[in-house]
């Protein structure tokens, strides 16, 4: 396992993130029903992760309901008394109670969040705590002074965004230095073979500033697994089948175009299509670890091979040429003159 340092910190974490939203059998209320694993497999699932080298785990409060899969992790730190070999991570933001101050980024709320989140993974500190989308209701000094707080209180070691615009992430690193805050070491963000958007402005953003990229949903939902086929029913027991309304957004061309070109290259390397979809991410400059989601240890075993895989320039150069897609104005503008943007 590689391990690389995260964003402009002496962090450093492994190259691939085990992502825990799939922790625990969740209830019918909840966006995670019915494709969870219990609890004795995502401790089968962390054991392996950490045994393989994999020091990073991501989880957040709003996974599973009631704060479950934070419960599931916290159970197994007590289990296991392994807190000290994981860089943890967790979010915040989404609504986890009822009210006008049940969700946001508000100073009020956080001091409220870190303390739950704290109490049910049973540690005295989050290595990471990520504002999981920002909140245009709460002004980014407010954010940004509250965790700073939670820094200089040693409950949080460091910080980091997700699922932000470009312009609000530039303003908080801007606000951040002007009033000497934290600021975010890291960008969580959807980033795979099929949604390269982030390509146009968080890319290069990143890269300006030290932000080290985590792409979560690297393999697409599991479209990207290699279990779909354009000619076939869904699979009863892929996620895509229980999400019906979500897979219209994939059964389109352009991505059954990219799912053939990784199956083609895969063929070529004797990988699997998950660990080319991964290796892919893992080989561009701006990202330092891929979050994926497990809900079995073979699943984990399959993932663990796209850490040592190298893919060859020209495997890379057919996968972005499926996946390409139109950047728009002003940056296909400024391509034309500069030959970049």
């Amino acid at each position: 396992m590689e391990y690389r340092t995260l964003g402009k910190s002496g962090l450093k974490v492994s190259t691939l993130c085990l992502g825990c939203m799939t922790f625990g059998e969740a209830d019918d209320k909840s966006f995670m029903y019915q494709v969870g694993a219990n609890e004795e497999t995502s401790h089968s699932i962390l054991n392996r992760s950490l045994e393989s080298g994999i020091n990073f785990f991501d989880v957040a409060d709003v996974y599973g309901q009631d704060g479950l899969s934070e419960r599931v992790v916290g159970k197994w730190f007590a289990r296991e008394k392994k807190r000290n070999q994981v860089v943890l991570a967790t979010k915040f933001r989404f609504r986890t109670w009822d009210g006008p101050n049940g969700t946001g980024a508000s100073r009020y709320r956080i001091l409220r969040t870190v303390e739950a989140s704290l109490r049910r993974l049973g540690t005295d500190r989050i290595d990471l705590y990520q504002i999981h989308m920002q909140d245009i209701d709460t002004p980014e000094e407010e954010t940004l002074r509250a965790l700073d707080d939670l820094v200089r209180q040693g409950k949080v070691l460091y910080i980091g965004a997700s699922n932000y615009a470009a312009y609000r992430l530039t303003e908080s690193l801007f606000l951040s230095e002007l009033s000497r805050l934290e600021r975010f070491i890291s960008l969580q963000a959807q980033y795979s073979l099929l949604v390269r958007e982030l390509e146009r402005e968080h890319v290069p953003l990143c890269r300006k500033f030290g932000l080290g990229i985590l792409p979560w949903s690297p393999l697409a939902a599991g479209f990207l697994s290699g279990k779909y086929d354009k000619s076939k029913p869904l699979p009863d027991d892929a996620r895509l089948a229980k999400w019906k309304e979500r897979w219209q957004s994939f059964d389109k061309d352009r991505n059954w175009r990219i799912l053939a070109a990784v199956k083609a290259v895969a063929g070529e390397l004797n990988a699997t299509p998950s660990q080319v979809s991964l290796a892919w991410l893992l080989q561009k400059p701006t990202v330092t670890s891929v979050i994926f989601g497990a809900r079995s240890v073979a699943q984990v075993e399959d993932n663990l091979k796209a850490a040592a895989l190298v893919l060859p320039a020209g495997a890379v150069a057919r996968l972005e040429e499926a996946s390409a897609f139109e950047m728009g104005y002003p940056y296909d503008f400024i391509k034309n003159i500069q030959g970049r943007w």
